[in-house]
């Protein structure tokens, strides 16, 4: 359509929203489906959060806000990294955006010019690269497969590093693949990025609190201290408490990046809603009791998904370190021909072949910048896992 942006072109709708948005129609139909493509804790909103919010309302804290978070939030974010992190940063550092998404969209049209380069490893969250594009920047991307863990190493970051170079996103644990860079591994990372002044991190690090075994989290500005005045270090209320719907994300970076991001929000959506940001400064504040126990229900999760998608046949699923996501490898899957006929060529394939005859809706591989592969999200009951699993396995031992 000629009247549209010829900007849009060049993105494309969110593949993990299309898949969930596709596993509703067909229960709306009456499909028996079960939808692991979402990427969403599947219990509540904590109580004492829930409460915050209520009363937020009945207090009358209804109005607009400061553009990028109300005071009290700032100081709680800071808090929050000083306790956690080791970071200490000042309010004035601070933006609070709607949903992590905002706020990293935000960076990168605040700093990006035609041509500029931002580093994203593969397997990556969908949404980098197409915000990246929507901002004129140029994607560059670092593939690390199965056999590396999915992480990269420093001598690839190096390799990719061009004079044009302004990000490297950086997400640990990662949405795809879960897989989590120790310290030692950071600062492999970024002892190259110490040598190349240009380039700056931009950090998600939504699942920092679900990791599981005797993996640690750490964050590049925490591990070198060199790189702290060009690291956005980006975070949220989402995942670990249970406040997908909330949309609140937050960040931290040096004062002139971040009243360049509030001057993007201030002409797109303004403040974040005000109910929200209340909320979130009791998730911040209040008892972290939960955080344990909620870890512990994905852990056992990843080690039930792991398990029954090992014993598929033509699947390989390494064991992440983090997040709620498991990326299991499908190259003894393609080629080969469903029970009802539909030949595997590619990922999407299979993922398509996999919810028209079983009512498993997954996401494929193709979307996360590494084939051939799928995402499953275990952010569900242990009940609907095993089914799903299950279902794969029997998927896969019609394959022939």
């Amino acid at each position: 359509m000629p009247f549209l942006s010829s900007t849009l072109d060049r993105v494309k709708p969110s593949p993990t929203i299309a898949v969930t948005t596709r596993a509703q129609e067909l229960q709306a139909m009456g499909r028996d489906v079960i939808g692991l493509g979402a990427g969403e804790p599947d219990f509540d909103t904590p109580a004492n959060i829930q409460e915050a919010a209520i009363r937020a309302i009945r207090d009358g804290k209804t109005r607009y806000t400061a553009v990028d978070g109300i005071p009290e939030l700032k100081r709680a974010i800071c808090q929050k990294f000083d306790r956690e992190n080791g970071l200490v940063y000042q309010p004035s550092q601070v933006s609070v955006g709607t949903g992590g998404k905002q706020v990293l969209y935000n960076a990168l049209v605040a700093t990006l010019n035609q041509g500029d380069e931002v580093i994203i490893p593969a397997p990556y969250w969908v949404s980098y690269p197409d915000m990246v594009l929507l901002a004129e920047g140029t994607p560059v991307f670092v593939a690390a497969g199965p056999s590396v863990g999915f992480k990269i190493t420093p001598e690839q970051l190096e390799a990719a590093i061009t004079p044009r170079t302004k990000w490297l996103i950086f997400n640990s644990p990662s949405n795809p693949t879960g897989a989590g860079y120790t310290a030692q591994e950071i600062k492999g990372l970024t002892d190259v990025l110490l040598r190349h002044p240009q380039v700056w991190v931009m950090t998600d690090d939504m699942y920092e609190h679900l990791v599981f075994d005797d993996f640690r989290f750490a964050t590049p500005a925490q591990v070198e201290p060199g790189l702290y005045e060009r690291t956005l270090t980006v975070n949220g209320v989402s995942k670990a408490y249970a406040m997908t719907g909330w949309r609140i994300g937050y960040a931290a970076g040096p004062v002139p990046l971040i009243r360049a991001m509030a001057k993007v929000q201030s002409q797109s959506t303004s403040n974040p809603c005000s109910v929200s940001q209340w909320a979130a400064v009791e998730a911040l504040t209040g008892p972290q009791d939960f955080l344990e126990p909620n870890r512990k229900l994905f852990e056992r999760r990843r080690n039930l998904v792991v398990g029954m998608l090992n014993d598929a046949a033509g699947v390989h699923c390494p064991t992440p370190e983090g997040a709620f996501y498991v990326y299991p490898d499908i190259s003894g899957c393609i080629g080969n021909t469903s029970r009802n006929g539909v030949r595997i060529e590619t990922d999407e394939d299979f993922a398509t072949a996999l919810l028209d005859e079983t009512g498993v809706a997954v996401v494929f591989g193709a979307a996360f910048g590494l084939s051939p592969a799928f995402r499953i999200s275990y952010a569900t009951s242990d009940a609907q896992l095993r089914e799903a699993c299950s279902r794969i396995q029997d998927f896969c031992a019609g394959l022939s």
